[in-house]
């Protein structure tokens, strides 16, 4: 599993990292890898599945030990012990803050639902969404501190929204402690045509929140005062 620690674990936007986690169970001897099953010339013919697969004395670890001896030697992605200090004391806050995330994502989206300024609302904790009741059954936590509306007015409309809000930040990160809002059709998908935008499930209308850990009345007053000024 590849999980970038910027998001959730730092939870502050200040760092960027990532962390990879292998179960140890995956099979590389399979011939599908010869990365692993043949000789690296970088470490004088090692055999990483001969040496750290299962037979080894420390069970299969050869996906992590190739990672680190020669992703870190060619792509250099190691943190500075700063930024390790940031993620790690991210992580300490990391379930109190996820319930909080969670608790506002709820509270926003039923409160966005209730709003003529707004189409629709993706939020699986939604009793209407299609998937609810799967979120249900897999989510037994909470539904997710990320959600996405659609804004009445179309492309303009959304991309006026994300420049008139003022507790929320318009930035591309979520899971941060503030809340975060952007509009894909006018910032990360921009390069595409309307049909190509769709087709990658962005609607003109699309407006997608990371909603952050301020008091839920605040966030929602915020979004009131963006809505009035449209």
């Amino acid at each position: 599993m590849v999980q970038s620690a910027t998001k959730w674990i730092g939870g502050h936007g200040t760092s960027i990292g990532g962390v990879i986690v292998d179960s140890g169970k995956f099979d590389w001897g399979n011939g599908k890898f010869p990365q692993f099953t043949e000789p690296a010339p970088g470490y004088h013919g090692l055999n990483f599945y001969e040496v750290f697969g299962p037979s080894g004395p420390l069970g299969n670890i050869a996906f992590i030990i190739r990672a680190r001896v020669e992703g870190l030697r060619d792509f250099g992605p190691a943190l500075s012990p700063f930024n390790a200090f940031l993620l790690l004391q991210g992580l300490e806050t990391l379930s109190l803050r996820v319930d909080r995330h969670v608790s506002n994502a709820l509270a926003l989206a039923n409160w966005l639902k209730e709003q003529p300024q707004v189409q629709w609302v993706d939020y699986p904790g939604l009793p209407e969404h299609p998937y609810h009741e799967r979120a249900k059954k897999y989510l037994k936590h909470g539904f997710g501190g990320v959600l996405a509306f659609g804004i009445r007015g179309g492309f303009e409309a959304g991309r006026n929204f994300i420049n008139r809000v003022k507790l929320a930040s318009h930035l591309a990160n979520v899971g941060d402690a503030k809340t975060l809002v952007i509009h894909p059709a006018s910032t990360t998908h921009q390069q595409l045509n309307e049909e190509e935008q769709r087709s990658a499930g962005v609607k003109p209308e699309l407006i997608r929140v990371s909603v952050g850990l301020e008091h839920i009345d605040d966030i929602i007053e915020d979004f009131q005062q963006t809505f009035q000024s449209l």
